[in-house]
């Protein structure tokens, strides 16, 4: 059984990881649009932000129903951020504590 598991749970630990990234990408590429730092209608940057969009909004939108708007500030990622966080962090120790 630990034998499938356990690079299970890797897996699920690489694909969190990836996941968090895809955040931090999408919340650092809003933060750039606002700013005019980079064009927002150029091709390259339009269909990045709409790919990280439709990843990402998903999971962004129930905690955004929860957690409101402090000052402007957005802090939906950072909660979503802390529990993929939370989530490695079960994952890891599930997978210290199988025996091999």
């Amino acid at each position: 059984m630990d034998i499938i598991l356990v690079p299970l749970i890797h897996v699920i630990n690489m694909a969190l990881g990836l996941y968090w990234w895809a955040i931090v990408i999408y919340v650092i590429l809003g933060w750039l649009e606002q700013f005019n730092v980079i064009n927002r209608y150029n091709n390259f940057v339009y269909g990045l932000h709409t790919f990280l969009f439709r990843i990402v909004e998903p999971a962004l939108t129930p905690i955004r129903r929860i957690l409101p708007y402090m000052s402007g500030v957005d802090l939906s990622p950072l909660v979503l951020i802390l529990a993929i966080y939370l989530v490695q962090g079960i994952l890891m120790q599930l997978a210290i504590r199988f025996p091999f």
